[in-house]
Formats: C-alpha cells, sequence, structure tokens
C-alpha cells in the first residue's frame, strides 16, 4: 500500500515535469523567441507529511484487521478444543460410573446371597456352615429327569429366599431338581458343596453339582448338564439360566447320583 503511494506521488511529479517540457520552445529556430514562463508546482513539505501519515494511517489500520482476524482464529480454535476435551472427559466419566455401578451391583448380590444362606442356616439349624451329611440313595432316580426338571425352569425368576415354583435361587433349584428323584439336599449351597463324592473338574458328568468358593462355604450351585454346559439360578438380572463353564469356572463339583 505504502510503495503504491508513493508510486503515485512519484507520477505526478513526473506528470509535472513533462508539461513543462511541453511547454518550452519546440526547436532551437525559436530559442531567439521569447521565453514563457510556467511555473512548475512544488511538493510542499505538509503534503508530504500528510500522505506518509495516510500511508501509515492504512498499514496501522491493516495490522489491525489482521490481529483482529488471528484473535478470532484462535478463540474460535480454543473454543473447539475445550468443547472436544469437556466431551471425552464426560464420556469418561460416563464410562467409570457404570463400571462402578456394575461392580456395586454384584457387591450387592453376593452379599444378598451371603445374607440368604446365613438365614437359611439359622432356620434351618445347621450350625456354623460345616456341612450336615445326607443320605444319598444308591440308584436313586436318573439324571436325566433331574436335567429334564432343570431345562423345565429356565426363563423363571432368581428371587432370594424363594423355593419355587415360579422362582428360584441357586440352591432351591438343584434341591428341587434332586428331589425330583428322591434324593434330598440340604436347603444352602454350603451343605450341598459338601454332599456326595467330591469330584474334579475335567471328570464331570451330567448330573454333578457344581459349586463356586471352597467346598462347605460355597457361595454357589448350579448342575452340570453336559457338553461343557450348566443349568443354575444365577442373579436376579439373568434368572434361571442355560450357560457354559467358562460363563463362570466354577470352584468343584459333588457328585450324588
Amino acid at each position: 500500500m505504502n510503495k503504491a503511494l508513493r508510486a503515485g506521488m512519484t507520477g505526478g511529479v513526473m506528470g509535472t515535469i513533462a508539461l513543462t517540457a511541453a511547454a518550452a520552445p519546440a526547436s532551437a529556430a525559436d530559442k531567439n523567441a521569447p521565453a514563457e514562463t510556467v511555473e512548475m508546482p512544488t511538493l510542499s513539505s505538509d503534503i508530504a507529511t500528510s500522505s506518509q501519515q495516510a500511508v501509515d494511517s492504512l498499514e496501522k489500520s491493516a495490522l489491525q484487521y489482521e490481529l483482529q482476524d488471528a484473535q478470532e482464529a484462535a478463540i474460535a480454535e480454543a473454543k473447539a478444543q475445550a468443547k472436544e476435551t469437556k466431551e471425552k472427559a464426560e464420556a469418561k466419566a460416563r464410562a467409570e460410573a457404570k463400571k462402578k455401578a456394575e461392580e456395586a451391583r454384584e457387591k450387592a448380590e453376593a452379599m444378598e446371597a451371603r445374607a440368604d444362606r446365613s438365614s437359611d442356616r439359622a432356620d434351618l439349624g445347621l450350625g456354623d456352615g460345616s456341612g450336615s451329611s445326607v443320605e444319598v440313595p444308591s440308584g436313586s432316580g436318573s439324571v436325566s429327569s433331574v436335567i429334564s426338571f432343570l431345562k423345565a425352569q429356565i426363563g423363571k425368576s432368581y428371587v432370594l429366599g424363594a423355593s419355587g415354583p415360579s422362582a428360584y435361587d441357586c440352591s432351591s433349584l438343584t434341591q428341587a431338581a434332586f428331589k425330583q428323584v428322591g434324593v434330598d439336599l440340604p436347603r444352602v449351597s454350603q451343605d450341598q458343596s459338601t454332599t456326595g463324592t467330591q469330584v474334579g473338574l475335567d471328570s464331570l458328568q451330567p448330573g454333578d453339582i457344581l459349586y463356586w468358593g471352597g467346598a462347605g462355604s460355597a457361595y454357589h450351585v448350579g448342575v452340570y448338564i453336559g457338553d461343557g454346559k450348566f443349568i443354575g439360578a444365577q442373579n436376579s438380572s439373568t434368572g434361571v439360566v442355560e450357560r457354559p463353564l467358562s460363563y463362570d469356572q466354577p470352584t468343584g463339583a459333588v457328585r450324588v447320583l
């Protein structure tokens, strides 16, 4: 911009010089003719100062506009980054809250199961959880009858302390299943885990009772039905379900048939 103004002023001076030259005698023959004086305008120092100030003002304005644009762009970028950071933080907080809620739910269900076992033991007078011996009649019933009964219960609700027929907890389901074939199991998981003969998980047969936790202190039971699967009343979210052993690897097993 400064260069353009200066070029304009230079052009004006050169134009004045050209006009003066045009007004001079056209040839040497006219050199004796009286000269016509043309007065050339001069660029005063005031005009030069004003022109320079105008140039400086325009340059300053241009710089201000550039600075303003840069500031607006920086503000917009900062807002975008802040929004992205906020969204990521909120997503992380939601994920952590969901995880904590699931852990709390699982813990609450485990506590409910423990409370149920303690209550059942007190009601039945079973003492300190060392287990109760049960006479298992040899050759009583059949495995197929137990499994058929269990499959018929799939989809029913899990209710802590319930004993059927519309809802069960883990130990009442196994108790009801074996009752179909004349085997009277204890009511609670701890005692069921010590009833019959302990078997290794690599030697499971259909009809074996699976338990989770220690023998005599088990907190959950189910029944192995073959093909690497078991049926059990899992929790209030799933109810009675059929699952592969990999879904929740048991600790041990007992055989009563």
